[in-house]
Order: structure tokens, then sequence, then C-alpha cells
């Protein structure tokens, strides 16, 4: 079963969330709908990088690796693979 650790954006340099879960589109979605406190008081929506990893350790070390950055990190690994901070949501892997 894979995992994937994620990064949302309220747009570009703006607020961020991370977070880890096995099932990225229904997480996303639950951002979306608000379901989240952070994501829905800072209107977190897009989804802007993330990783897939084979088992629940691995994430959960990325996940916490992350979090710990400094802003800087987090905007550079985003910018690397997203450099317009488009929402990736249709590259999702089924």
């Amino acid at each position: 079963m894979v995992h994937f650790v994620y990064i949302m954006a309220s747009r570009p340099g703006g607020a961020l969330y991370t977070g880890r879960t096995r099932d990225l589109h229904t997480r996303v979605q639950q951002h979306r709908d608000g379901l989240s406190a952070h994501t829905a008081k800072y209107k977190i929506k897009t989804l802007v990088w993330f990783e897939v990893h084979a088992d629940f350790d691995t994430s959960l070390q990325r996940e916490r690796s992350i979090k710990r950055w400094r802003r800087a990190w987090k905007n550079q690994l985003i910018h690397s693979s997203n450099p317009h901070w488009l929402d990736i949501t249709a590259h999702i892997p089924v």
C-alpha cells in the first residue's frame, strides 16, 4: 500500500500545510471542504507537491522532517517541481 506526503498552499508563497495520508484524493477533498481547521482558516486548497512512499514509517519520517524545515526550504521544494504552484491533483496516481 502506498503512502503520500504532500504540501498544500493557499497561493504561491502563501500559507502551507504539510501532511501524510494513504488516500490523497480523499484527503485533498477534505481540505477543500473545510474539514481541517488549519486549512479552512487560511484558505489552503491547492495541492502543490507530493511524493509517494512504499511504507508508513518512511512517510512518517519524511512528513516530520519537512514539517521542521524552514519556510524557504519548503518553498524551494515546491518550486523545484512546480514552479508556478499549480494544482497537481490530476497527477495523483490511481
